[in-house]
């Protein structure tokens, strides 16, 4: 039995791959569930391009401030020294190269590193691609954070992108709930796989081309509750 990570402990996994001392700015999504799951005693310094330097999670039983929030409009707080700024500072920022690691969702990335994550066929939602583009292109490192598959069981890793690019040749490494995969120079590279998965297995439910790392390790995480649903 494969056994799969569920989404808080896909970024207990991705908190831990940041070293210390960086700029990390975090996706609208799965991303942001990052900011909760930094190691003890490692500082991390979160960006949020709505303005905001040095933000944390809200203390639990805080009060929230509602004028204090992060670009996905939940309610944050701040580490001592955190810094707010204009909107065009912020891309200023991004777009300069000063975030090490920018933590982003996929609909799709390719065998090349190519991105796809703002726009879907046959949507209602009108396309909004938000600060995506410009943090493929900033970031020094672009993290994916992912289900494997979709809903209907079609991988996100694909030979080659079909839907609009948010960047190319862009992502770093994707972390899924089955894997941890790396894009090098030959291709995409398996480092962690999930507990009771199998190589082939892996191979089948990827649709890029994957290679095992000779040193590749099992994918673990603590013991961490899923998110809650929400209502609809």
């Amino acid at each position: 039995m494969v056994e799969a990570l569920n989404r808080n402990q896909v970024a207990w996994r991705v908190a831990n791959d940041i070293d210390e001392g960086a700029f990390v700015n975090l996706g609208v999504g799965m991303p942001l569930n990052v900011l909760n799951y930094v190691p003890e005693g490692r500082e991390i310094i979160f960006h949020s391009e709505n303005g905001v330097l040095g933000m944390k999670p809200l203390e639990e039983g805080a009060e929230p401030n509602l004028d204090l929030i992060n670009a996905g409009k939940q309610p944050i707080s701040m580490l001592p020294g955190g810094a707010f700024f204009h909107h065009s500072d912020s891309f200023a920022m991004v777009r300069g190269g000063h975030i090490d690691v920018c933590v982003l969702g996929a609909y799709e990335v390719g065998q090349n590193g190519d991105l796809a994550n703002w726009r879907l066929p046959n949507t209602k939602s009108a396309p909004a691609v938000g600060g995506a583009m410009d943090l493929a292109y900033g970031a020094r490192q672009v993290y994916i954070m992912c289900d494997h598959n979709g809903r209907d069981g079609a991988p996100k890793i694909v030979k080659q992108c079909t839907l609009p690019l948010t960047g190319a040749k862009c992502v770093t490494k994707v972390f899924t709930d089955i894997a941890v995969i790396e894009r090098a120079d030959d291709g995409m590279v398996v480092r962690e796989m999930a507990e009771g998965l199998e190589f082939e297995e892996l191979q089948e439910r990827t649709g890029a081309e994957l290679r095992l790392a000779n040193d590749w390790k099992t994918l673990t995480a603590p013991d961490i509750a899923p998110p809650e649903k929400r209502a609809r």
